[in-house]
């Protein structure tokens, strides 16, 4: 059945249960099992078939999570949580008279709560948690005043919480975090008086906290953070002897902590006041609080000497990272003895301050369940304490950016569980201990920036789940080990560059197919260039400059499409530089100092390839790079064709024949056997001028698109004159026009950033985007941008930059497509070639279209940078500029500038942020790493300002397109720095 028909069969059955309820009596259990029918009707999608026992086959009583009291046979329970359902949740179930529980969390409704809801007095557990629910909370919720359960966590809630819910006095339990909530914290909370649990966080409320929950003297655990609460905190709720959990972080709360703030806490276990304003002094009283296992207080203000923590028997996790602690002397490194009484602890973070000091010997008194080591970016001397080795579960030791210096400790490879190991930009030197390889469990080893000296132990080939290695910037010396570079667990960075390594470089560089950036640079390398290379196929970026490798590149090179900086300067190379692959689409390749180098590509402005003895100047050439659409260079030339054409109409040279020239023909046979006929089941989709199916070409199996144009429709025709492919007739002898085009397995990026089933192919869904693949898109279709307005003999303006338009290859590189709209930008004023260069008189898609082509002005640069900008926008948010909560003059320019910068989180994709949370919950071993999260939150604000910057309603105030690409590029080293990569459909994060 059709999705139209099921939508259609839902509305009959609706109906009808809807005239049955009028019929019969609300006191039969008739009623209920209406009800549930009524329910299961407006269930769209139920994976697990859970609801196919809802039938007449049992009673209701017997259907799938669903409980009846034994007297009366009424429903007294639905517990259908994580079943995956989708749909609304039907209002009928308000006449579900008897109902104590309604468990739906973990599904995926996406309507409104009924606030039919209000009529259920018996209910006392609603759980609609981790849901799509969206609009207003309704007021007739108050009727359920016997709900002492109330959690809707993680849903799209908005509006304010209505004050009517203030009569709800048995709530034990409240929960609203994870919405669009607005307003302030309702101060009528402040009256429920039996009230345990709240729970708040990551949602928009302002103001601050109010006095009156200190009045909550039942209250255990309070949880408001990531809010944009102001003011300080009530000295009122941390006197609640009570609490338990306390966690106020990612606000803009102000001012200093209680000087008694421990003192009438006794039962305090967790402490989390992290990333807000507050400054000064540490209170030692926090100490009295001696049933504390977290203590957060990173990411503040905080100055002066950390307190000594000999009262705390239980902390697990100790982080004041990030703040301004320490001055400097041997003493600000004292309090780590004090966390010696702690058996349990697991976690230490202190970076980025201003400890200074030799690492105490009493560390070795610390517990031997410490996970987490993290001191990086202090002032930190000395030599790095062998007693590290006694830490057997020890799995991230971080130091890095210190002043340590003597030998790594020999026995660190006791720590057999340890998964990275950074000690980079310190004065550590001697070798580098082979016993490292012992290490099986490492991910990633940061060494770089040091004096080491030496060979690379081979042994380190040894840590088969190496992600990361970097030995940079040392004084290393001898080959580089042929098992090490072969690493094939290597994938996101292999850092070897300015050391002295000599040799040839060996050929089992080919291992590192999943590698992204390999870094040689700077080297005493000789020999060829492998052409094992070409097996490197993930490779973005290769720095291969400053050795003395010789003869010509390889072709296996040339072919890595992938490569967005490649640099081979400062070498000896020679031959002649290809004219295909990576030098034809690459805008990052340096090749000064190969003076043997030679070709006709004048951008590289090299030689003719006369004889061997041809030379090429040194030329200071840095061109930026990233991957082009595939065949946009090819419409440029066609396009620019027809340009010259079009001034020799003089002389009757029609532009039908060079078109047909420049293009190879297809019969009409070939693409009907290709897409099967045209089968409806290889319809990928339908637009103004045509319809595109997929196909497999019968004579060399490629995957194509092919474009069939609807020839009744103005315009095109005209499309069709840009780029003819096939033309001619089909069998009925009707005109057949057609565009083909090299298909992109992963379809538009309109289909990721807002999948639904009639976009997927084949009945399967996207993935997600994590973080890093979203700015890799940006820059790639950044660089097409810059490749069209400025690189190109006559600039191409696209005048439909849009998320549909953005097609994505396999490895999920982006592709500017559709030049349905483009014009050549015509730096004299002969607007009737601009018309005439033009396919279609439009301008843009409402809502991506910049304001000026509205009032008639002509298309221009700016006018592409407004709609980068709209995209760029859209790809973080996941809104579209047409959605509904744009009105009343509210764009999504103006949406994300008032934002700006401390509420991004609030605007951002929930796909992101549940993927941030999945690094820092207390499940995952990168809990401890709030530094990743500092830099996650960063870049997000340097991405929407990119994105508010291009999108200004007054063009000469948008920005540039390379300033776009260079900090957008920007973006993305700091990610790389801070380890953030893609793994799993995941975003994981390496301090």
């Amino acid at each position: 059945m059709s999705f139209a028909g099921l939508q259609s069969r839902h509305l009959f059955l609706g109906i009808v249960l809807a005239l049955c309820f009028n019929q019969v009596s609300s006191t039969t259990n008739e009623t209920d099992k209406l009800v549930l029918l009524a329910f299961k009707a407006g269930i769209t999608g139920d994976p697990f078939g859970v609801l196919n026992s809802w039938n007449n086959s049992i009673g209701f009583c017997q259907w799938y999570g669903v409980t009846c009291d034994r007297t009366h046979q009424r429903v007294t329970v639905l517990d259908l949580r994580s079943q995956r359902l989708s749909g609304s949740i039907s209002p009928h179930i308000g006449n579900l008279s008897f109902l104590g529980g309604m468990l739906l969390q973990n599904n995926s409704f996406n309507q409104e709560i009924p606030p039919q809801l209000g009529r259920l007095h018996r209910l006392r557990v609603l759980r609609l948690d981790n849901n799509s629910l969206v609009g207003e909370i309704s007021k007739n919720m108050s009727g359920c005043s016997n709900l002492v359960v109330l959690w809707l966590v993680n849903n799209k809630l908005n509006g304010e919480v209505p004050g009517e819910l203030g009569s709800m006095l048995k709530l034990q339990q409240f929960g609203l975090g994870g919405n669009n909530l607005t307003g302030s914290v309702p101060s009528f909370i402040g009256n429920l008086s039996s009230l345990k649990e709240l729970y708040l966080t990551r949602n928009n409320f302002g103001g601050s906290i109010p006095q009156v929950l200190g009045h909550l003297t039942n209250l255990q655990e309070i949880g408001i953070a990531s809010n944009i609460l102001s003011g300080t905190i009530p000295s009122s709720l941390l006197n609640l002897s009570s609490l338990t959990v306390f966690e106020v972080e990612e606000n803009q709360i102000q001012g200093t902590l209680p000087a008694a703030i421990g003192l009438k806490l006794p039962n305090l276990e967790s402490f989390s006041i992290s990333s807000n304003q507050l400054e000064e002094l540490i209170r030692p009283s926090i100490l009295n609080c001696t049933k504390l296992g977290l203590l957060l207080l990173n990411d503040n203000r905080f100055s002066g000497k950390v307190p000594y923590l000999e009262k705390l028997y239980k902390p697990r996790r100790f982080l004041v990272g990030y703040n301004q602690l320490g001055s400097g002397k041997s003493e600000d490194l004292s309090f780590l003895c004090s966390l010696a009484n702690s058996t349990k602890l697991e976690f230490v973070g202190a970076g980025y301050n201003k400890l200074g000091g030799v690492l105490p010997q009493c560390i070795r008194n610390l517990s031997t369940t410490l996970t987490v080591f993290a001191l990086r970016k202090n002032q930190i001397f000395g030599e790095v304490p062998k007693e590290m080795g006694n830490f057997i579960k020890l799995r991230y030791l971080l130091m890095g950016y210190n002043q340590l210096s003597g030998v790594i400790p020999s026995n660190l490879d006791t720590l057999q569980d340890l998964g990275m190991l950074q000690l980079s930009d310190n004065n550590l030197g001697g070798t580098i201990p082979s016993s490292l390889g012992n290490l099986t469990k490492l991910i990633a080893l940061d060494l770089g920036g040091n004096k080491f000296h030496g060979q690379i132990p081979s042994h380190l080939s040894n840590c088969q789940s190496l992600d990361l290695l970097d030995l940079s910037n040392n004084n290393l010396s001898g080959s580089i080990p042929p098992q090490l570079i072969g690493l094939s667990s290597l994938m996101i960075m292999l850092n070897l560059s300015r050391n002295h390594l000599s040799g040839f470089l060996p050929i089992e560089v080919g291992n590192l197919r999943a590698l992204i950036a390999l870094d040689i640079s700077d080297n005493l390398l000789v020999g060829e260039i492998p052409s094992s290379f070409g097996h490197c196929t993930q490779l973005t970026s290769l720095r291969m400059g400053g050795n003395f490798f010789h003869g010509s590149i390889p072709q296996s090179i040339i072919s890595l499409r992938g490569i967005e900086e490649l640099d081979l300067s400062q070498n000896n190379l020679s031959g002649m530089l290809s004219r295909e692959g990576v030098f034809t689409n690459v805008t990052c390749t340096s090749i000064i100092g190969n003076n043997e180098l030679c070709g006709r590509l004048p951008e590289f402005h090299l030689p003719n390839c006369i004889s061997k003895s041809c030379k090429s100047k040194k030329i200071n050439i840095v061109i930026l790079s990233t991957s082009i659409i595939f065949g946009v260079f090819g419409i440029a030339l066609v396009l620019a064709f027809i340009y010259l054409c079009w001034l020799k109409k003089k002389v009757n040279e029609p532009i039908s024949n060079s078109i047909n020239d420049s293009h190879p023909n297809m019969s009409y046979g070939a693409l009907l056997k290709a897409t099967d006929g045209f089968s409806s089941t290889n319809l990928i989709g339908v637009g103004s001028f045509g319809s595109v199916y997929r196909g497999i070409l019968e004579d060399n199996r490629i995957i194509v698109a092919v474009k069939v144009l609807h020839l009744v429709h103005h315009g095109a025709l005209k499309s069709f004159i840009t780029l003819a492919i096939c033309s001619g007739s089909d069998y009925q002898g009707n005109d057949f026009k057609a565009l083909v085009y090299q298909f992109m397995e992963n379809g538009s990026l309109e289909r990721w950033l807002h999948p639904n089933v009639a976009s997927s192919h084949g009945n399967k869904l996207p993935r997600i985007l994590i973080l890093i693949q979203r700015i890799n898109i940006a820059i790639d279709v950044a660089f097409a941008m810059d490749y069209l307005h400025h690189q190109c003999h006559i600039p191409i303006i696209h005048c439909d930059l849009k998320p549909s338009n953005i097609l994505l290859v396999t490895e999920m590189v982006a592709h500017v497509g559709d030049f349905g709209l483009v014009k050549f930008l015509l730096e004299s004023s002969h607007d009737t070639v601009v018309n005439q260069m033009s396919s279609m008189g439009l301008k843009g898609t409402i809502g991506y279209a910049p304001p000026e082509y509205a009032m008639g002005c002509k298309v221009s640069r700016e006018g592409d940078i407004y709609s980068y900008g709209i995209l760029l926008l859209e790809m973080f948010t996941r809104f579209s500029p047409t959605d509904d909560i744009f009105r009343d003059n509210l764009t999504l320019h103006s949406f994300v500038a008032k934002a700006l910068p401390g509420r991004v989180l609030e605007i951002t994709d929930n796909v992101l942020l549940q993927q941030r949370e999945s690094h820092l919950s207390t499940n995952s071993p990168q809990n401890w790493l709030f530094e990743s999260d500092g830099i996650f939150q960063e870049c997000l604000v340097m991405v929407y300002n990119i994105g508010v910057a291009c999108s200004y309603s007054v063009p000469g105030r948008r920005m540039s397109v390379s300033g776009i690409a260079n900090q957008l590029q920007q973006i993305r080293e700091k990610l790389f720095a801070f380890g953030f990569y893609e793994e799993d459909e995941q975003l994981t994060a390496y301090v």
